[in-house]
């Protein structure tokens, strides 16, 4: 620390103070669904806090579309089966009883979508249309053309205003307020103003995405899933599982990094929905590859067998010069592509690519993280009052992510978490002076230090160096050594961070600092799972474990070691219902030649 840090933190720090009954942090589906389901069980004090514009939300990215058991094409459809899927897909590692309380929403979720306007495709009957996604048994898809997410925020933000709900935008949390076994409300910062703010809250409820963009190539902005989530509740007590878990989407753009017209779309998603309307898989030799790997299944297997299918085939020299494969859904007619699939039509049409003339070049890229915070089936975690829900939870989705479950799940846990809110709500909360004291006021004169500070290294780089060490050491296939040298890497990066040059509050590169240290704690909490799982299993593959382990079918946990550092301990997987059991017991499975 130089002398002009101390002196920072001797100088007392002001910051606002905001009272409220239930703190949402986190703007996306999940935090405007339990704003609207508090809302409607007459808890009128919620905040809800988004770090960018009114709307302006990672669901917006989620394009091909939603799961519910709706049975519009296929009435043999249930939400026990749609529950067996899920867990197949998920190599059993889900908790059944979080995979259930999804299934058996969402097909109430979606008609209560539909009754509030959103924007699904329909059949020639009107009905909600479903479309085929991978290695689900019947199509249960629900759409809103390439654009669901987007359909969906809109809807839930629109009901959100309907029922007055307050919101604040360009917020960012930096810390909750919490001893280890209740959380009390959070810090922040307006990111316009640079004014600190302290939330005294009753409850607070993370709803603030996942950690996919801790990879070199993602398929999120940079600044969104960069750990935030996961982070805040680590800090604040709570423990995480199963982070080993990272879903490499197969089709991510691949592009010359050195165009500047392509290069920022490096990575960027290529809606699985391309390949449910029948998109196919070519290699540079002009090879339908997926009949080696999956001939039942083909394109529309699960998204690890595809994944990894696609890095070998680039591994083995059948890539392309951008080091991906060909999609090619140009034997469709114009018309079907345009209606069916509109956002990624305008996207490569921008960049001046036919889709209905020609493939795009696709490969893997990190999308998802199926860890994330421990929780119980309401959602709540094991530090009192401290709620998590969609992408920042985990417990739903196993080793392997069903696509359109990232929807469900943001939905169906919404309304669970805001009804077990609800039952106990009992005003704002009250921040204990002990915690301002040893917390708070530190806490921000720490922040106040990083801002304006000149330091060694540059916040960009740091944070591209960790990406790039993810990417190499843990990416789609993981080895032992390969694991211990990323931990190595990570722990001259962590030195690294702590002698930044950072602007002021209201500057990027502030932010950025914030989101480098949320982003090394998900860092290590991979990087340690993924060596402590010596098998291979779903989005997880150990080169020199290949195989299943079936003592393995546990899930890691992390938490904060009394004397610092990380703790890890496994617990073994909960049984799912009679019902879900019959349904694994029958045996359903896509036939991908269905759509031939």
């Amino acid at each position: 620390m130089n002398e002009h840090e101390s002196a920072d933190r001797t100088r007392p720090v002001e910051y606002d103070h905001v009272d409220v009954s239930v703190l949402v942090v986190g703007a996306g589906a999940a935090g405007a669904r339990t704003a609207i389901e508090l809302a409607d069980r007459g808890v009128e004090d919620v905040l809800v806090l988004g770090k960018r514009g009114h709307g302006d939300a990672h669901t917006t990215w989620a394009r091909g579309g939603i799961n519910g058991a709706l049975g519009t094409h296929d009435p043999e459809d249930s939400p026990a089966i749609h529950a067996a899927d899920t867990l197949n897909e998920g190599h059993f590692l889900n908790d059944p009883g979080k995979v259930e309380t999804m299934t058996e929403q969402m097909p109430d979720r979606l008609r209560e979508l539909d009754e509030w306007g959103m924007a699904y495709s329909r059949t020639e009957d009107g009905e909600i249309d479903q479309r085929f996604f991978g290695a689900q048994s019947f199509r249960r898809t629900a759409f809103a053309g390439d654009h669901t997410g987007e359909s969906l925020l809109n809807t839930l933000v629109e009901q959100a205003q309907k029922r007055d709900v307050p919101y604040r935008e360009n917020v960012m949390i930096t810390k909750l307020v919490s001893d280890g076994e209740a959380a009390y409300g959070a810090v922040g910062f307006d990111m316009d103003t640079g004014e600190f703010v302290l939330f005294n809250a009753g409850t607070v409820v993370l709803a603030a995405g996942g950690y996919a963009a801790i990879y070199d190539r993602h398929t999120s902005r940079d600044d969104e899933n960069n750990g935030d989530g996961p982070a805040l509740a680590y800090d604040a007590g709570a423990s995480l599982m199963d982070m080993e878990f990272v879903q490499f989407h197969p089709t991510g753009m691949a592009v010359d990094e050195d165009d500047p017209e392509w290069a920022p779309w490096s990575g960027r998603l290529v809606t699985e929905a391309v390949r449910g309307e029948g998109g196919r898989l070519f290699n540079a030799d002009g090879e339908r590859f997926m009949e080696r790997y999956s001939p039942d299944q083909m394109e529309l297997d699960a998204r690890d067998v595809v994944a990894r299918a696609i890095g070998k085939e680039v591994t083995e020299g059948r890539g392309t010069d951008n080091g991906g494969v060909y999609l090619d859904i140009s034997h469709r007619d114009a018309d079907f592509i345009r209606d069916r699939l509109p956002r990624m039509y305008e996207r490569f049409a921008d960049l001046g690519v036919d889709m209905a003339e020609a493939p795009v070049e696709v490969a893997p890229t990190a999308h998802y993280g199926m860890g994330g915070v421990a929780v119980d089936d309401g959602g709540e975690t094991d530090v009192d009052g401290l709620f998590a829900i969609g992408e920042t939870m985990a417990g739903v989705h196993g080793a392997n992510r069903l696509g359109g479950n990232s929807l469900a799940e943001t939905v169906a846990f919404g309304v669970a978490a805001g009804e077990r809110i609800a039952e106990r709500v009992d005003g704002p909360g009250a921040v204990p002076d002990a915690l301002v004291d040893s917390l708070v006021e530190p806490h921000l004169a720490d922040l106040t230090a990083t801002a304006n500070r000149d330091g060694a290294h540059n916040v960009e780089s740091v944070l591209a160096d960790l990406r790039a060490c993810m990417w190499t050491h843990t990416g789609i296939l993981r080895d032992e050594a390969s694991l211990r040298t990323g931990l190595d890497a990570l722990a001259d990066l962590r030195e690294r961070a702590s002698d930044l040059t950072v602007g002021p509050v209201t500057s990027e590169s502030f932010e950025l600092a914030v989101d480098l240290g949320f982003s090394l704690t998900a860092a290590e909490t991979v990087l340690r799972g993924a060596l402590e799982r010596d098998e291979s299993r779903g989005a997880h593959y150990r080169t020199d474990h290949p195989e299943a382990d079936s003592d393995w079918i546990r899930n890691i946990h992390f938490e904060s070691a009394d004397l610092g550092g990380i703790h890890s301990y496994t617990e073994p997987v909960g049984t799912p219902s009679e019902a879900v059991r019959a349904a694994l017991d029958e045996g359903h499975e896509l036939d991908y030649h269905q759509l031939e």
